[in-house]
Formats: structure tokens, C-alpha cells, sequence
């Protein structure tokens, strides 16, 4: 590699070839005296520099003079220099050099070896027109003309604006090429960033042992179909006795047995089907049908292909299963979650009438069914009844442990059936127009106690169909006025599926909330379609990570990644991270670690009536939790509030 002389680190190197002695005492007198302005203004009157007259300080360069006779010599100098790394900014070349090669040839030659050098050609005749020099040594802005006999000035002049243009090219070649170096590198970074968004992605939602779609990229791709126009079957297959083989064999031989059942039921899946192991020995189904009989004769067709002799650790064991099957028809659009319960409810079925059966799913399966029409019309007067009220559960910052806000949860204790679950009569508000009536009550409700917290914020749940009306944000903002609240001091929380089905009008939607000031925060992350786009796309304060994945840390590897990816996400976006489901000490800790800015679950506490949240609020802390050392008993509830 050639070390390029620059500007400041040493006298700029002249190379003179003639063949006349007398020449090169010309040369000499010349270098003796140098005029500093005469200098700096023929450089500008040579590059045009008009915009930046030359500085008083501004001094001409040294120079150090290396003298050949013949253009041989001169090409040998040239040579020599780039190999010792210090080569010639300019070379001032006799045209007529007999007896050796002329001043043309050496041009040529010259830059052959050295494509950054200025050279000037001096003459008093020449054999060849600028033209004819400039094809052979080339390109013409680096080939400068003199005649003889020249003045003093004009080769000083020429010299000093060369040298400086020479050190200018050279650094500006040094920056061109630092920024193709970062280029190549912000490429690489760009691969490797995509191969780990990749990696991860698949990590997420693919089970570690098969490399199987796992239950997330299921219950994804069960309500992609269930959004479609195609009919379609949703299958659950459980192995029959898998308890039995890991008792006896050990893990090692049921995880053997997991993979080959996984292999024969993916070889025997109808077209366009999927397989995923959703846990355990659990598996899940998905493929098109024309109908409930098709889809039984599939299903019967898997379980014989699958049903075989399998050698696990040196024992033969047979492998058989039970399957629940349920046919989603075109219309309407169903609940997947509710698609796998009664596919569950056909397994569990099959399983009681003897195992390695099919059974597929009918209304006399499900008692719940009736019940849910009961609910349904109790739910229309349980407001006027008093019959439901608010709990809040406290959300926690990370470092202090203090109570930021609270989450209110609705619950429903109805006469007739005592303490029904949400998760129960939500999905059947959400099917009805109840869901408004039931959601301005919480609203109400919400505004009505946060005016008693001395500066805590109240996160309120908004369904899908909530979301989605017309004059959300209207109502909303008339509600926080009507009551007095600060919309500051209102959390809005929405899952991924509100936003998913209509991306441009939920992106509108929360841009005008949060320009009334309300807080964003998307709920259950981690379960539903966003993509690292929708999250840039929509105005958002943080992400709640869904308590699926903090009650995995511990055991699974997949849960832990997922939880650290989002973490580090919403690092980066600038947004708040709040994780859901916290329930020992130990996930504290690592959530603390990983960097969560905010902690909700049991083992701060469990949701408490409106009288507990107002003393909690005026302390400011969960009471116990004031050291976030601490780590007192801890509620083992069942996870479904925090």
C-alpha cells in the first residue's frame, strides 16, 4: 500500500526530467524564493477557489527537488518513490529528451505507475498536440502545459497549486473510500440484522424441539382462515398413554417420540394444511374441507398413518392418538379461540369413548352453550342492577417500585350465578351492542375514582368493537371533560387485534387520542400480528407483554427470548414496557434486569376494590414492597387478572 504524502507532514515532491543541465539550474533559482500571495492567487486563478480568498496565513508549501536526465531516469525515480511510500505530487517533463525515450513515452510510463500524479510537459516545440499526450497519459485535467523560456513565477505558481490540488485529491480519495468501508459495514449490519429479526421471528413462533409451528403461529394461522372464505377444519390431536412412555422410558424417549409423531402427521396433513405441537403431546390441525364427513375421513386417514411401531432408546412402542375435529364454515367470522375450545371439547370426547378415535364436534358437546344464552340476557341488566363493579390492580415502575397507576378490571357478580369471569361475558358483550353500554360504564366508573388518586394514572380496556366506533374519540374526549379529568391521566389500553383489521384507521384513531393527550398502550403484545412497521406506524406511550410469555421465562427458552426482543424493542422506539402476569420474585428480578419499565401482577397485588387503590394511592407504594429488595410471600393466584 501507498502512503500518500498530506498537506502539513512534509515538503511536496518535485520530480524535474530534461536533458539539459542548464534546465535543471533553471529549476533550482526557481524553488529558491517563493512569493506567498503571487502563489495563493495563481492557485485560485487556476481552480476557480473565488469563494475563498487566501488567508494571510496562508504560507506556500516546501518542496524537495528530484532531478533526471533522461525520461528513463525520471520513470525509475517514480518508481522508486512509490515504493518507498512517499511519491511525487508533481513532475515537470521535457517533450524532446534525445537520445532516450521522449517526453510523450515518459508521460506515459509515468502514469502508468502512478495514476495520481499532476505532471506538466515544458517545451519550446513539441512533436505531439496536447491531444495526442493526454490519450496516452491521461486524464486531462491531471496534464498542465508550459513553454519555454518560462519565468520564475509560472513554475513556482503551477507547482504550489498542484502540490495542493495533489494533497486535496488525495483526501478526498481517503474519504471516499472510509465512506465505502462504512458502507460495506452498514450492509453488513443490515444482514446481520435481518438474519437476527429472522431468527428470532422463527424462535417465536416455532417449537423448539420439532421445529413446528408452535400454539402463537397456530392460533395466528387459525384466525387468518377464520377471517377467509374458505371452509375449513380445526383438529386436536392428544397421544393416548404419553404419560405412560415418559414414566417408564424417560423424557428423552417421549421427546423421540414427539418428533417422529410430528414427521408422520406433517407427511400425512391434506394439502394446504399445517401442523403445529401446541404442548405436550398436543397437536393442532388446520386444512381445507368441502365438509364435516371429509374432515373425519382426513382426520382418520392421519391417525392410521401416524398410528406405527416407533423404536424409542431400544423399546418398541406403539404410537396412537385421539382426535376432536370442528369445521369453520365461510360465515360469519368465528372466535379462534373459541374454534380450539370446541375442538378440545370433540377431543375430549373421543378420548372418552376409548381412545384412537375421531369425533367431531356438535352443539350437545358444549352445556356452555345454553349457559351463554343465559348470560347473555342477564348481561342487559346487570348496570341497573348494581351488579358490577371495578377492581384495580396497581402498576409499578421498575427502580422504586411505586405505584404509577392502576389497571381497572370489570367484574359481573350476578345473583343467579355468582361471580361470572370476564373472560366469559366480554366475548358476549363484544357479540352484541352491550359492549358500548358496558363500556361507558367502566369509563364512568374509571373517571369518577381516579379523581380520588393524588396524581396516578387509570388504564382502561377497550374491546376491538369499542375501538372500532365511529365517534370513539369524540365520546371519549366528551367523557374526560364531563368529568374533569385530565385526558393525561387516562391509559388507553387496545390489543393488537383492534388495530390489526383496518391498519390506516386505527393508525388515525390513536394519532388524534394521543394529540388530546390520553396515553396509548397495546395490550397483550407479543400474541397478535404487529409488525416491527405497525409499531413505527402507530402513536403509542408502551407495550404490555403478554403474561403467557412471563409465566414461561422460567421454563421455556422461546418465552424468556420473546420477553428480552420486546423489551429491547420498545428500548429502542422509546417506549414504555409493562410486564403483565408478575408473580415471583424471581421474574422481578430478571425484569428488572432486562430493563421493563414497569411491573403489573400478584406479586405486587392481586386487583383490590376502589376503598384498598385509594389507600394504596396515598402511600404511593404496594404496601410491603416499599425495598425493591424485598421479597415477601408471594399470591399464587391463577393468572388471569396479573
Amino acid at each position: 500500500m501507498v502512503v500518500k504524502t498530506i498537506e502539513g507532514s512534509g515538503p511536496v515532491r518535485i520530480l524535474i526530467i530534461d536533458d539539459e543541465p542548464a534546465m535543471h539550474d533553471s529549476y533550482r533559482q526557481c524553488f529558491v524564493a517563493k512569493n506567498d500571495g503571487a502563489l495563493n492567487a495563481m492557485a485560485a486563478d487556476l481552480f476557480g477557489d473565488d469563494d475563498h480568498p487566501p488567508k494571510a496565513t496562508d504560507a506556500a508549501p516546501d518542496f524537495a527537488l528530484t532531478h533526471a536526465m533522461q525520461g528513463l531516469d525520471g520513470v525509475n525515480e517514480v518508481e522508486r518513490a512509490l515504493a518507498e511510500g512517499n511519491p511525487f505530487a508533481v513532475a515537470f517533463i521535457d517533450i524532446r529528451m534525445p537520445p532516450g525515450i521522449d517526453g510523450r513515452e515518459t508521460a506515459k510510463r509515468i502514469r502508468a505507475l502512478d495514476p495520481d500524479i499532476n505532471m506538466v510537459i515544458v517545451t519550446g516545440y513539441s512533436d505531439f498536440s496536447p491531444i495526442e499526450i493526454a490519450k496516452v497519459a491521461g486524464p486531462a485535467d491531471k496534464i498542465f502545459y508550459i513553454a519555454k523560456p518560462f519565468e520564475v513565477d509560472e513554475i513556482v505558481q503551477t507547482a504550489t497549486a498542484l502540490g495542493k490540488r495533489w494533497q486535496i485529491d488525495l483526501e478526498l480519495a481517503e474519504a471516499r473510500a472510509t465512506l465505502a468501508r462504512q458502507v460495506v459495514t452498514l450492509e453488513e449490519q443490515g444482514r446481520e440484522l435481518a438474519a437476527n429479526e429472522s431468527k428470532a421471528l422463527h424462535m417465536a413462533t416455532h417449537d423448539s424441539l420439532t421445529e413446528a409451528p408452535n400454539r402463537l403461529a397456530f392460533l395466528r394461522a387459525l384466525t387468518e382462515r377464520a377471517r377467509g372464505r374458505e371452509r375449513f377444519a380445526t383438529a386436536m390431536l392428544d397421544l393416548d398413554r404419553f404419560k405412560l412412555v415418559n414414566d417408564t422410558l424417560g423424557h428423552l424417549a417421549g421427546d423421540e417420540m414427539i418428533r417422529s409423531v410430528y414427521q408422520l402427521l406433517n407427511a400425512a396433513v391434506p394439502e394446504g394444511g399445517m401442523v403445529a405441537r401446541l404442548g405436550g403431546d398436543e397437536f393442532g390441525i388446520l386444512f381445507p374441507t368441502p365438509g364435516e364427513e371429509a374432515a373425519v375421513q382426513a382426520c382418520e386417514l392421519m391417525l392410521r398413518r401416524m398410528s406405527v411401531t416407533l423404536t424409542l432408546v431400544g423399546h418398541s412402542v406403539q404410537a396412537n392418538a385421539s382426535i376432536g375435529v370442528v369445521v369453520v364454515e365461510a360465515e360469519p367470522v368465528r372466535d379462534p379461540v373459541d374454534v380450539m375450545r370446541q375442538a378440545d371439547l370433540a377431543l375430549n370426547e373421543a378420548k372418552r369413548a376409548g381412545r384412537g378415535l375421531v369425533r367431531a364436534f356438535d352443539e350437545s358437546m358444549d352445556d356452555s352453550i345454553k349457559f351463554r344464552r343465559r348470560i347473555e340476557g342477564g348481561l342487559g341488566e346487570a348496570i341497573a342492577r348494581g351488579e358490577l363493579k371495578l377492581v384495580y390492580q396497581p402498576i409499578v415502575g421498575r427502580d422504586a417500585l411505586d405505584i404509577t397507576g392502576f389497571e381497572a378490571l370489570l367484574r359481573w357478580f350476578s345473583p343467579e350465578y355468582g361471580a361470572i369471569s370476564p373472560a366469559m361475558f366480554i366475548p358476549i358483550a363484544e357479540e352484541s351492542n352491550l359492549i358500548h353500554d358496558l363500556g361507558d360504564w367502566v369509563v364512568e366508573t374509571a373517571l369518577a375514582e381516579v379523581q380520588n388518586w393524588p396524581g396516578q394514572y387509570v388504564s382502561i380496556n377497550f374491546s376491538p368493537r369499542q375501538f372500532r366506533r365511529h365517534n370513539f374519540v369524540a365520546h371519549l374526549v366528551e367523557c374526560v371533560q364531563r368529568a374533569g379529568v385530565s385526558p393525561e391521566r387516562i391509559q388507553i389500553e387496545i390489543t393488537e387485534t383492534a388495530i390489526f383489521d383496518d391498519a390506516d384507521r386505527a393508525a388515525d384513531t390513536l394519532y388524534r387520542l394521543r394529540q388530546m393527550g390520553f396515553r396509548i398502550a397495546l395490550d397483550d403484545f407479543g400474541t397478535g400480528y404487529s409488525s416491527l412497521y405497525n409499531i413505527r406506524k402507530f402513536a403509542l406511550d408502551c407495550l404490555k407483554i403478554d403474561r403467557s410469555f412471563i409465566d414461561g421465562m422460567g421454563r421455556e427458552r422461546e418465552s424468556a427470548a420473546i420477553v428480552h426482543s420486546i423489551i429491547h424493542l420498545g428500548r429502542a422506539l422509546g417506549l414504555g414496557v409493562i410486564a403483565e402476569g408478575v408473580e415471583t420474585d424471581a421474574q422481578v428480578q430478571a425484569l428488572r434486569l432486562a430493563g421493563a419499565t414497569h411491573l403489573q401482577g400478584y406479586f405486587f397485588s392481586r386487583p383490590v376494590d376502589a376503598d384498598a387503590a385509594r389507600a394504596m394511592a396515598e402511600l404511593g407504594q404496594v404496601e410491603g414492597k416499599d425495598d425493591p429488595g424485598d421479597s415477601p410471600a408471594v399470591y399464587q393466584g391463577n393468572g388471569t387478572d396479573g
